[in-house]
């Protein structure tokens, strides 16, 4: 085990208060402060503190100890994960992620047509899924998967906007996935001129349904905020179909291949597969390949996919993918007394993990223990590497409450 440093990333979208708090930094940043990356993604890896590397060096070193002996073919030697803490004081684009078949003959047929990986126009800058969960820390908002087709048909009656009421029509008739697909499409391939004038008249009955307090307000508002921010954008549509979800800190949002999905506003610790692979959808400059998207996104309507966690005590596992499991280990609530703050009166709790593992630590200190007795101590806003070759961990607080995040791959013991 050893101290692991991780990278923020500042995207307009950051929060300046967030991160910089939990990294006991100057409050407010001078740069908003989006992610926080801890991993060993090939654009900003890691950096190991102690041995002066960064995390995919190391790998590349040593890949039977850091993945395992049984991990490593499956990954081909690399990270499959990228864990972060996230802060959005802004929403970010709405957008969607292939599947693993999609994203390998998307990769496939952009490298056999020369496009370069760096281009704007790449949609598979490699050939991996990237499914992806959020544990919010904050009372966290975002847009995820499409609505119940008879509830979105509602909503746009509630508007009461003239403009729509042909897509609403559109949408009664055929209240399922293909009726879905057939409007999205509509919308997503409106001619701009098209789009800025239905925006602007959505946005007058969004005003309206908010003043009346009707049953959609919370849809109404996030439709006048997007509006506000990307004026002439057709995502601000495409988000008319899209579920408005509201996360309590502690639950955790999981979005699978083809799911569309805006992160709105909040902090969460959210852990993907190491993939660049983004299909946008708008709400974005950035270039939105619409057949490419078409192809992509799962239409099926319902409710997002909030994941139930496994284990007792203070861990709670949620597995939703081969890729990643996420731990979610909390001594600060029901788990010890008020006088029992230190290890021997708490307990340690087993982590449950195995292989390739990173602990972040974002309320107060944790200490990590091998079965070998080795120890390390992780402490609000730092991290920990955990190679293969240190086998089982346990994990404690340490003089008070804390909150710590683990990562580790979704696999069964491969042996190693």
């Amino acid at each position: 085990m050893e101290t692991l440093r991780g990278s923020v990333r500042t995207y307009a979208w950051g929060s300046r208060t967030h991160l910089a708090e939990l990294l006991g930094e100057e409050v407010p940043s001078p740069h908003p402060q989006a992610e926080l990356w801890l991993g060993a993604h090939r654009d900003e890896p890691s950096h190991l503190t102690g041995r002066g590397t960064n995390l995919a060096d190391a790998l590349a070193d040593d890949p039977a100890g850091g993945l395992g002996p049984g991990r490593r073919e499956r990954w081909s030697d690399r990270l499959p994960y990228l864990l972060k803490v996230l802060a959005a004081e802004e929403p970010l684009s709405l957008q969607a992620h292939p599947s693993a078949e999609q994203a390998a003959a998307g990769w496939a047929r952009e490298e056999a047509a020369g496009v370069p990986r760096t281009a704007a126009e790449r949609n598979y800058p490699d050939p991996l899924p990237k499914p992806e969960l959020l544990c919010a820390l904050t009372e966290f908002h975002a847009l995820a998967g499409f609505r119940e087709a008879a509830t979105t048909v509602r909503l746009l009656k509630a508007l009461d906007v003239r403009a729509l009421e042909h897509h609403a029509g559109l949408l009664a008739a055929q209240p399922d996935g293909d009726g879905l697909r057939a409007v999205f499409t509509t919308w997503i391939t409106l001619p701009q001129r098209a789009v800025d004038e239905l925006v602007p008249a959505l946005l007058d009955g969004c005003v309206a349904h908010v003043r009346a307090r009707g049953e959609f307000t919370g849809e109404a508002r996030t439709l006048l905020d997007l509006g506000e921010r990307y004026p002439g954008d057709a995502g601000v549509l495409a988000a008319l179909l899209l579920n408005r979800v509201t996360l309590a800190p502690g639950e955790c949002l999981y979005q699978p291949a083809g799911s569309p999905h805006s992160y709105l506003s909040g902090a969460g610790v959210e852990l993907m597969a190491n993939s660049d692979n983004v299909l946008r959808c708008g709400l974005t400059p950035k270039h939105v390949d619409v057949p490419e998207l078409l192809r992509v996104l799962d239409f099926a309507p319902g409710l997002p996919t909030l994941l139930r966690g496994e284990g007792k005590g203070p861990v709670t596992r949620y597995a939703p993918s081969e890729f990643f499991t996420l731990a979610r280990c909390d001594f600060e609530e029901g788990h010890f007394d008020e006088g029992a703050i230190d290890e021997r009166q708490a307990g340690p709790a087993d982590l449950g993990l195995e292989g390739p593992r990173i602990v972040v630590t974002v309320r107060g200190t944790v200490r990590l223990r091998t079965a070998a007795g080795r120890c390390h101590e992780v402490s609000q806003g730092s991290a920990a590497w955990i190679p293969a070759c240190d086998g089982p961990v346990t994990i404690a607080p340490v003089d008070g409450p804390a909150l710590a995040f683990a990562a580790a791959d979704g696999l069964e013991a491969p042996g190693g």
